[in-house]
């Protein structure tokens, strides 16, 4: 029977992201780290219109930076410099500056084939190996980790396995993990979009009686779309000719960026909070969606899962010589409890304030964009929690 040191369940950018942290460490230790993937990467990157992109946080580049990345990376991410916040009928709006900041950009739009593309390229063979397309069925725990039995009839063992398999993991499930789920009662619009004029490399965050929207800036003039509705209102704007669908996104959002010409694939996401109850047991780490996913329109849920994962790879490279230890779990969950919990509340609470339609409420957060123009210091902190900056002790004194 086969046994690694680390199984990594799910290969997508989470767990290639953790494999990329690890890998330098792990070649001193000589651990074997094997990656778990039913799709398999693609040999080459395809530029695609439609493809999904990724908001990446100032704080997420600068890991990126750190882990030799960001140069590939960087070529095909497009800076955010300015983000307009603004209240569709109203007068209450404020805009976050990357100069104000002193940093480049408040954060970058990168395709998610071509951070894929740059991750797997990144990766270490002599470290690092794939299981791909393969699926783990099964997990069992065991003396001094887990059994892992896959869709191909064989089994392999390790000394602590990271699920790291996306938010409905099944695997979750199976080992009885419990998750508090909070529906939003929306669903989140996915498309990319051609604006009339150059977006500049703003970004736009819009709220409207009928749900939020944000609009990110691409490389060759595109911007991703990212528009919350309610269901069965969600479901008409997918189905909608293209012509019907620019007219109504053009009155929700306006002429900021001139005519909207073109719409690429839409698709159709339902939004809930989602939490694990437990992310760490012995030889066991749930990780990125499988442990939190999050609502869209803050563009935390990414960010915050790679902090986790840089966290995670610092504990268990300070830890003992046989990853899987509980106590360098339990480390690296308590340095994360507060992000992820002052993370999680921001991104619930900014969606859930300005997606209220309680005249109080409007009034009141119109209030609040106002003062975050008057009042300096409440704004750099508004810009560091998008940036990702301002949830950990350790970060805040980062430009």
């Amino acid at each position: 029977m086969n046994r690694v040191n680390l199984a990594i369940i799910g290969g997508g950018l989470v767990g290639a992201s953790l494999a990329l942290a690890l890998q330098a460490g792990a070649k001193a230790r000589g651990w074997k780290i094997l990656l778990i993937e039913p799709f398999a990467p693609g040999d080459s990157f395809q530029p695609s219109y439609d493809a999904r992109s990724s908001a990446l946080s100032f704080g997420t580049q600068q890991i990126y930076q750190h882990l030799g990345l960001w140069q590939a990376i960087g070529t095909r991410a497009e800076p955010i410099r300015q983000i307009h916040v603004s209240d569709r009928g109203r007068f209450g709006s404020t805009r976050l500056d990357a100069r104000e900041e002193g940093v480049p950009a408040l954060g970058y739009v990168v395709e998610n084939a071509w951070l894929g593309q740059c991750l797997w390229q990144g990766l270490d063979p002599e470290v690092v190996s794939w299981r791909c397309p393969a699926e783990v069925k099964a997990m069992q725990a065991v003396e001094g980790g887990y059994r892992l039995m896959l869709d191909d009839d064989t089994s392999l063992e390790c000394d602590l396995a990271v699920l790291a398999d996306g938010g409905r993991s099944g695997l979750r499930e199976q080992l009885g993990i419990h998750v508090r789920r909070t529906p939003y009662e929306q669903s989140a619009l996915i498309a990319n979009i051609t604006p009339g004029e150059a977006h500049g490399g703003q970004a736009f965050e819009r709220f409207t009686e009928q749900g939020p929207m944000a609009l990110l800036p691409l490389p060759e003039n595109r911007c991703a779309l990212v528009w919350t509705r309610q269901g069965m209102d969600a479901k008409r704007l997918a189905e909608i000719d293209e012509r019907s669908f620019l007219r109504e996104l053009q009155q929700a959002f306006g002429y900021r960026l001139g005519a909207l010409r073109q719409v690429g694939v839409r698709h159709l996401y339902p939004l809930a909070l989602v939490e694990a109850q437990e992310q760490v047991r012995p030889h066991l780490v749930v990780l990125g969606n499988a442990a939190h996913s999050l609502h869209p329109i803050a563009g935390q849920g990414f960010n915050l899962s790679l902090r986790d994962v840089q966290a995670l790879a610092d504990a268990l490279l300070a830890g003992a010589q046989h990853p899987g230890e509980l106590a360098t779990l339990q480390a690296y969950h308590q340095r994360q409890r507060l992000d992820q919990a002052l993370t999680i509340g921001f991104s619930d609470q900014v969606t859930r304030l300005f997606g209220s339609r309680q005249p109080l409420l409007a009034a009141g957060r119109n209030l609040g964009l106002l003062g975050l123009d008057l009042l300096p210091p409440a704004k750099s902190w508004f810009a560091r929690q998008a940036m990702g900056l301002g949830t950990r002790p350790d970060q805040r004194g980062q430009a």
